[in-house]
């Protein structure tokens, strides 16, 4: 199957051969180069002042796999905290609060349910960067680590109390309006996708004064009902659970929470694109200042942005790269399009949770329905494709023909390849998280950024 080392952390599918895929050889080495690595960066000693945060969504192999990080932590002599089933932006945070060394978020995000992940957090409870993920990779490699003796392991314990304080921290956050969410009486339908959202945002909405809240796949199993990606193709059920319902609107998020996307009291998406916007939007009438999102995102961020005054910046795909270029621009707002809000005074990490709240404060604030808030919004449309990587593929060299192919067109190569035409663009790039070229293409017009996205599709074919 499939065993991928990136910016976005280490993931791949559970069994199988080592080497190949996530298998338990392979969580021990990974997670002993990393713990190897902290204790390289800090110089610690004495298990009380080594913490390491860990948490995990719901998937099928998530206990699993959990033990054997833990237990690797503790063998490095580690005091780990268990946060258990939990969400990414939980675990971010109380790496922060617990002063920890690092933290890993045991999820595969949006990937099948055959999939696992550890994405690995430094001290500031921040993915860590690609150069000490090379470093962690070397490690791993060499595996070179030094196992603690009987004396000196580690310590294990479970803390299930970080949840209700993300909560209280969203509820007690200054643009969150909960009287006005409160007064409203909305009626939600959430699609918890049998995964840690179906602990987590019921529990926020009713911290928001939301009585009315009907959850769908709300059984923690990890079998997931459907698609995890929260994408409208996957999101009918919900559609049809907020008609049926007679509901003011629909929530998905994805298995660690991390990304939000709403549905429209019609039944219609929202658009996972504008989640960042509309937030953005609320956030820059109360605080003016810079945006960012990545080079894949709907520049209708960018029109929000300058309308409120501020400036607009573009990073390369990946959270890591969003929060870098945040810092650098003191951005006030900033995500990516996939429906990842980050709230930097907060904490720099995507989070649905406060996502959740600033758009219903935003929501309630505007007096509209759901689907009147959206038609405030420019127009935008991107098709969002991918085509699926063979063994051996060389993408450099697919890069480099499609770019001389379009050499009289203005051309970024931050992050794979994007090439402009006028008002649209197109962005052709290797995922972090999957063997898999992404092509994604916008335009005012959904025909033109299809086949924008059609043609690309028919170049890379040809050359591969």
């Amino acid at each position: 199957m499939a065993l991928i080392k990136s910016i976005s952390g280490i993931r791949g599918t559970i069994g199988n051969k080592p080497g190949e895929n996530l298998t338990p050889i392979d969580i021990v080495k990974f997670t002993a180069a990393y713990g190897t690595w902290l204790l390289q960066q800090n110089n610690i000693e004495g298990a009380a002042v080594k913490k390491v945060i860990i948490g995990r969504d719901g998937r099928i192999s998530g206990e699993m796999v959990k033990g054997l990080v833990s237990n690797t932590l503790v063998a490095l002599g580690f005091f780990v905290i268990d946060l258990d089933l939990s969400t990414t932006p939980t675990i971010e945070m109380a790496v922060k609060a617990e002063n920890a060394a690092g933290g890993i978020i045991l999820t595969a995000s949006h990937n099948p349910k055959e999939w696992n992940a550890f994405q690995l957090l430094n001290d500031q409870g921040e993915f860590i960067s690609n150069e000490e993920g090379k470093l962690i990779l070397e490690l791993a490699e060499k595996e070179d680590f030094n196992f603690s003796t009987i004396d000196q392991l580690g310590i294990y314990k479970k803390d299930d109390t970080y949840l209700a304080k993300h909560i209280e921290a969203i509820v007690n956050y200054g643009l969150v309006d909960v009287a006005a969410i409160k007064k409203e009486k909305f009626k939600i339908v959430v699609d918890a996708i049998n995964s840690s959202g179906a602990i987590a945002v019921p529990a926020l909405l009713k911290a928001l004064g939301v009585k009315d809240v009907i959850v769908i796949n709300d059984e923690v199993n990890g079998r997931f009902a459907h698609n995890p990606e929260p994408l409208p193709e996957h999101l009918a059920e919900l559609g049809n659970a907020v008609v049926k319902n007679k509901a003011h609107l629909g929530i998905a998020v994805d298995p660690d929470v991390d990304r939000l996307c709403f549905v429209c009291e019609d039944g219609s998406m929202f658009g996972e694109e504008y989640t960042l916007v509309a937030v953005a939007d609320y956030v820059l009438s109360k605080r003016k200042g810079n945006t960012v999102s990545n080079m894949s995102s709907t520049k209708a961020l960018k029109d929000i942005t300058v309308r409120h005054g501020g400036e607009y910046f573009s990073s390369a795909v990946g959270e890591v790269n969003v929060v870098n270029k945040m810092k650098e621009v003191d951005a006030v707002i900033g995500g990516e399009g996939n429906g990842g809000i980050i709230v930097p005074d907060l904490h720099y990490g995507r989070d649905a949770l406060i996502g959740i709240a600033l758009f219903l404060t935003h929501l309630a604030h505007s007096q509209k329905t759901i689907k009147q808030l959206r038609n405030t919004y420019p127009d935008y449309f991107i098709s969002k494709n991918k085509i699926t990587l063979g063994e051996g593929i060389d993408v450099k060299d697919i890069f480099d023909k499609i770019k001389a192919k379009y050499k009289n067109q203005p051309i970024n190569t931050e992050d794979g390849l994007k090439v402009e035409f006028d008002n649209d663009w197109v962005h052709l790039r290797t995922s972090n998280t999957e063997p898999i070229i992404r092509i994604y293409a916008e335009s005012n017009f959904e025909t033109t950024a299809y086949n924008i996205a059609k043609r690309f599709m028919q170049d890379i074919s040809e050359v591969m």
